[in-house]
């Protein structure tokens, strides 16, 4: 995988950007899999375009989120 802005790829910098730039964080402990599921869940909407959606996971796919979680950690401290 090639690095993108200091990130593991574009996929991860670009979710961090979009979505967890100036996330709420308490004092809790934020697992990768909390941040997979968190975005998970903001991509269940109604709608019939399968293609986009499809296009949306296959992406998400592609996330560091370990490497996220450890940043949000890290500005928890």
């Amino acid at each position: 995988m090639e690095k993108y802005n200091g990130w593991t790829n574009y996929a991860t910098w670009r979710i961090n950007l979009e979505i967890f730039d100036g996330f709420e964080l308490d004092d809790a402990d934020i697992t990768a899999e909390y941040c997979e599921g968190y975005v998970c869940g903001l991509l269940e909407i109604d709608n019939n375009n399968t293609l986009a959606l499809s296009y949306a996971e296959a992406f998400v796919n592609d996330v560091n989120w370990h490497e996220i979680a450890e940043h949000l950690n890290e500005k928890v401290e």
